[in-house]
């Protein structure tokens, strides 16, 4: 059976409420697994025919937990997922560009196939307090993650990617 993998990282539970809904969504069209990043490893995206990636941006970059588990990951799945379809969620505080261009520099070296652009949620956060705090992710937003978890989904199940 075909198998979607999304794979998150949060803090502040913006990025966990963005792949919840994606997650949600995606179910309904094809088997899929909600891991926390920390929680995934090698096997799991071996065993998984499309990705997910969801991750907060920290200080303008991809966010260290995400990226350990990109670390992690890379070389035991090296010329091993090629091919496969992914896309991205970034839970952003200003803009999410550059932990979004991040994550598709190592999908590229995995030579997966992005299937949509990164859809980025942007909180606005500038203060200590506003950064730190437990966000709340609009209807709106999360109709846009449901809506990709979907697409996914669907594509996956489909045989479209």
């Amino acid at each position: 059976m075909t198998q979607l993998l999304i794979v998150y990282h949060t803090r502040t539970k913006g990025t966990q409420q963005m792949a919840n809904a994606a997650f949600d969504a995606a179910r309904q069209e094809v088997e899929t697994q909600l891991q926390r990043a920390e929680d995934t490893g090698p096997d799991d995206l071996l065993n998984a025919d499309g990705y997910l990636f969801a991750a907060p941006e920290n200080l303008a970059a991809l966010s260290g937990e995400m990226k350990a588990f990109f670390d992690r990951c890379y070389y035991p799945v090296l010329g091993k997922i090629e091919g496969r379809p992914y896309a991205q969620m970034i839970c952003a505080g200003s803009d999410g560009d550059n932990a979004a261009r991040q994550t598709a520099r190592i999908a590229t070296g995995w030579r997966l196939k992005q299937v949509q652009s990164p859809l980025i949620v942007c909180t606005h956060a500038q203060t200590e307090v506003e950064i730190l705090s437990e966000k709340k992710i609009p209807q709106t937003d999360l109709e846009r993650c449901r809506e990709l978890g979907s697409a996914l989904g669907a594509g996956l199940s489909l045989g479209v990617f």
